[in-house]
C-alpha cells in the first residue's frame, strides 16, 4: 500500500514536471526563441517606443531576425531596448545599420526594423548599440492629415470665392467676346510676322558679320586687308598734314591781310598809293585810255594795209594758210 502511494506521488511529480516543461516550451516558442539556436544581443535607444513591448518582433530588411528582450527607461527622454538577434543574420548586420520602431502592416503590432546603410563598416558584435532612426507614428500622421484636411478646406473656400468673382468679372466677358478673340488672333499673327522678320534680320546680320570676318565685301576688305588699312592710315595722315598746312596758310593769309590793313590805315606801301592816291589813279586811267586808243589806231592801220595793193597778196596768202591748217587732220 505504501509503495502504491509512493508510485502515485512520483507519477504525479513526473506529469507535473512534463506539463511545466511543455508550458515553458510553448512560452519560449511564442516569444520566438530558438531553444537550440545561438543568439546575441544588440541595443538601441529611442525617445518614444510608440507602443513597442517586450517580446515584439525584430525584423532585418523585412525578415524575422529576433525579438525584443528587455526595455529599460534610461531617463525622461531615452529608452533603451535590448534585442535578442539570431546568429544567422549576424554576418549581414553592420555597425552603421539603423533601427526604427514600425508596425506590421498598416495597423499591426509594433516591431523594430533594422535597416542596412550603404558604406563600408565592420560587422556587429555582442552588445553593440545601433543608431536609432525616428519614425512618425500613426497619431502624428493622423494629426498631420487632419491639419492638411483643414488647409485644403480653407483653400477650397478661397478658390470658390475667387471662381465666383471671376465668373462675374469683366475678364471672363472679355475672354468670351468673339470680336476680341479675332483681334487677339490678328495681333498674334502680326507678332509672329514681326518675330519672323526679326529672325530673318538676325540671320542676315549674322551672314554679314561672317562675310566681314572672312574679308568679303568692302567692309571686310577695309577691316581685314592690311594693305588697305595701311593705305587708309596713310590717307588719314596726309589729310592731317594737309589740314596742318591749311592752318599754316591761313595764319600767313591773316598776317598778310593784317599787313594790308595796316598799310591802308597808315598810308604806306604801293597798295595804299594805288588805292588812295587820286593823282596816280588819274595817271593810270589816262595811260589805259591811251593804250586803248593806240590799239584802235593800230587796228585801223592794219585794215588799211590789208586794202593796200602792196600788202593785199601777203594777207591773202596768210588766210589760205590758216584755212589749210583748219582742214588738216589732227
Amino acid at each position: 500500500m505504501g509503495n502504491q502511494k509512493t508510485n502515485n506521488i512520483k507519477l504525479g511529480a513526473f506529469v507535473l514536471s512534463g506539463l511545466v516543461l511543455v508550458i515553458l516550451a510553448f512560452f519560449i516558442i511564442g516569444r520566438n526563441n530558438n531553444i537550440f539556436g545561438n543568439r546575441f544581443t544588440l541595443k538601441v535607444r529611442f525617445e518614444n517606443l510608440n507602443g513597442l513591448t517586450e517580446g515584439s518582433n525584430v525584423l532585418f530588411s523585412g525578415l524575422q531576425a529576433g525579438t525584443v528582450k528587455q526595455i529599460e527607461l534610461i531617463n525622461s527622454n531615452t529608452i533603451e531596448v535590448t534585442m535578442q538577434i539570431s546568429s544567422k543574420v549576424k554576418d549581414f548586420i553592420n555597425k552603421n545599420a539603423v533601427a526604427a520602431v514600425g508596425t506590421e502592416g498598416l495597423m499591426g503590432n509594433k516591431v523594430v526594423n533594422i535597416t542596412p546603410v550603404k558604406g563600408i563598416s565592420r560587422k556587429v558584435s555582442e552588445g553593440d548599440l545601433l543608431q536609432a532612426k525616428s519614425m512618425a507614428n500613426m497619431d502624428e500622421i493622423i494629426e498631420k492629415l487632419s491639419q492638411t484636411n483643414n488647409n485644403v478646406a480653407s483653400i477650397s473656400e478661397v478658390l470658390k470665392g475667387t471662381v465666383m468673382r471671376i465668373d462675374s468679372s469683366a475678364v471672363l466677358k472679355l475672354i468670351n467676346d468673339k470680336e476680341i478673340g479675332a483681334s487677339l488672333k490678328a495681333s498674334l499673327k502680326n507678332i509672329y510676322k514681326t518675330t519672323y522678320n526679326a529672325n530673318e534680320m538676325t540671320r542676315d546680320l549674322s551672314l554679314m558679320v561672317n562675310d566681314i570676318k572672312n574679308g568679303k565685301g568692302a567692309a571686310g576688305v577695309l577691316l581685314t586687308d592690311n594693305s588697305t588699312a595701311n593705305a587708309l592710315r596713310n590717307a588719314v595722315l596726309e589729310i592731317k598734314t594737309a589740314g596742318v598746312n591749311a592752318n599754316a596758310m591761313t595764319k600767313q593769309l591773316n598776317l598778310m591781310v593784317g599787313q594790308v590793313n595796316y598799310d591802308l590805315t597808315n598810308g604806306s606801301g604801293p597798295i595804299n598809293t594805288l588805292l588812295k592816291d587820286s593823282i596816280m589813279a588819274k595817271n593810270l586811267s589816262s595811260t589805259i585810255e591811251n593804250l586803248q586808243k593806240g590799239t584802235d589806231n593800230f587796228n585801223q592801220n592794219m585794215e588799211a594795209l590789208k586794202s593796200n595793193f602792196l600788202f593785199r597778196g601777203y594777207f591773202k596768202k596768210l588766210e589760205r594758210q590758216k584755212k589749210q591748217e583748219v582742214k588738216l587732220p589732227d
